[in-house]
């Protein structure tokens, strides 16, 4: 028998029954970069390209990833969603445009999927935005750094050289 959730005792996929977890509030946070060239830096610093405020958009991205995961991820159950917020960063030093999503409901699973597909999300339309000026992009990783709530409490994950703590 496997020990992965999705899975029935036969090794078919299953959305897991979350009916008898206790409704808790949740939160995750996600963050990811998109690392792009000199060209593509200069319109990302500059504020726009040809396609206009890539940060905006990306940003505006990022939220209609977290409210459709339920229609990208197969397993991954619809989730009223609550509060989703954005950030994004510049390091001219490494030429990575960070973004960052937190996500937060009352449920009883967890919102992980959530925030890593608004970060990926957010990303590949800053991509989008910028391949008018080069297509010398390089996307992610992405990665979780905090969720809380359900029965793992609080969990960080520290991500050396990422711009917000866990």
């Amino acid at each position: 028998m496997s020990s992965l959730t999705h899975l029935d005792p036969e090794g078919r996929p299953v959305m897991v029954d979350v009916s008898a977890k206790a409704v808790t509030r949740r939160i995750a946070v996600a963050a990811g970069y998109l690392e792009v060239d000199d060209p593509a830096a200069e319109a990302l610093v500059q504020g726009g390209g040809p396609k206009g405020d890539p940060w905006s958009v990306a940003r505006i991205g990022a939220v209609g990833g977290v409210k459709r995961t339920s229609d990208l991820i197969p397993l991954a159950h619809p989730l009223a969603i609550e509060a989703v917020d954005v950030s994004h960063h510049w390091d001219p030093a490494t030429h990575r445009a960070w973004l960052r999503v937190q996500v937060s409901c009352e449920g009883r699973t967890g919102i992980e999927m959530e925030a890593l597909a608004g970060v990926t999300v957010g990303l590949l339309v800053l991509y989008d935005m910028l391949k008018a000026v080069s297509h010398d992009m390089t996307l992610g990783p992405a990665r979780l750094l905090r969720k809380e709530g359900g029965r793992r409490g609080v969990v960080r994950q520290p991500w050396p050289g990422c711009p917000w703590e866990p």
